[in-house]
């Protein structure tokens, strides 16, 4: 194996690294969050599930491969180029670790457009298509979040009304002194209790936690919606593995580095990322972008899976994060707990991550002419 061969596969790791640390714990964030399971549970379903969509890839998204091997937006002869795949790898991994560190959920996809952009600038000496650019990544990017925020603020309300016409009531409660007690959250967010009307302070609101009591042709629907959220949280994270595993082997096939399915293997390291350096993302997407009940959960994830799924089919380079965070923020505005300053802080996040990438990619470049020279 060649030092160039050998630094591309070093490259990728690091960036399926980055990748799993950032965006594994999107389909389980409002299993969390709810408090319908715990941080490792989640985790754990997080990366088998991830993994599963990982091994499916090569089978379904063909068109992601072609796509991030960046052909139609630079010249041919640059994208086999060893120096150029090396230095968008870097730009992509660089951006997605930096953000990570911030809390903020960003896209492995736009990291990398980014710094096909920039390593490309270089490289072919400007000439980007930026047509292809337009139409190839950014317009499927800007679309899936408006797309699943939009689809949320319908879907939940009507979901909402069925549970209503059935009969089935949801219920905030609090453990105290091992006792489970009914609370009602204030708007100015404190607990009052039900059953005696008297406020309570608790170390967390996330300690409370919302459950469905009734039954639907006898079969009591608590438990069943459980199970439909982490089923749904377990579709998330397939459709994550699905859609963002063939963008980064498409920089190991562009480079002859490896076979594809060597590739899925190397990829793993996605799972290393997330059950690492998970926690701050999640921390962010669980309990600071709005208040979750296990319904809410379960109407983003499925519009999640949805969406991820069928751009991974039609090969579409669309953003789980974008999908996911956005199907979060119509949750938010349905609820009305919308937490406005963190949902700021990561559009600001999203909109510098582009230019970041880039700016690092022409970076990356440069100065790996100047170490190979």
């Amino acid at each position: 194996m060649s030092l160039a061969v050998a630094a591309l596969l070093l490259a990728v790791v690091f960036l399926a690294y980055a990748n799993g640390a950032n965006d594994n714990f999107e389909g389980v964030a409002t299993l969390f969050g709810s408090g319908t399971t715990t941080y490792r549970v989640a985790l754990i379903w997080a990366t088998v599930t991830t993994l599963g969509g990982s091994l499916c890839a090569l089978l379904l998204a063909q068109g992601l491969i072609d796509a991030f091997k960046g052909k139609g937006l630079v010249p041919d002869a640059v994208t086999t180029q060893g120096r150029f795949l090396l230095a968008v790898s870097l730009a992509g991994a660089g951006t997605v670790l930096l953000a990570t560190r911030l809390g903020m959920p960003v896209s492995t996809t736009h990291a990398l457009t980014g710094g096909l952009v920039g390593a490309g600038l270089v490289a072919a000496a400007g000439d980007v298509q930026f047509s292809a650019l337009g139409t190839q990544f950014l317009l499927p990017l800007l679309f899936a979040p408006i797309a699943s925020l939009i689809l949320a603020a319908i879907l939940y309300p009507a979901f909402r009304s069925v549970r209503r016409a059935t009969g089935v009531s949801s219920q905030t409660c609090v453990c105290i002194g091992g006792v489970r007690e009914e609370v009602s959250i204030q708007p100015h967010g404190t607990l009052m209790l039900v059953r005696t009307g008297a406020f309570i302070e608790v170390a967390s609101a996330t300690e409370c936690r919302t459950r469905y009591e009734g039954a639907v042709a006898g079969v009591q629907v608590g438990p069943v919606l459980d199970g439909l959220h982490y089923l749904s949280g377990g579709a998330v994270g397939f459709a994550r593995g699905l859609n963002d595993t063939p963008k980064m082997v498409a920089l190991l096939i562009a480079g002859e580095a490896t076979h594809p399915n060597v590739g899925l293997v190397l990829i793993a390291a996605m799972a290393v990322g997330g059950v690492v350096s998970a926690r701050r993302v999640a921390e962010t997407m669980s309990r600071k972008i709005t208040r979750l009940n296990p319904g809410q959960g379960l109407t983003a994830n499925l519009i999640s899976a949805f969406m991820v799924t069928v751009a991974s089919r039609l090969g579409l380079p669309v953003s789980t994060t974008h999908v996911s965070v956005g199907s979060l923020f119509g949750i938010g505005l349905v609820n009305g707990t919308a937490r406005r300053k963190t949902i700021l802080s990561i559009l600001t996040a999203w909109v510098t991550t582009l230019p970041v990438a880039a700016a690092l990619g022409s970076a990356a470049y440069v100065l790996l002419g100047a170490f190979m020279g």
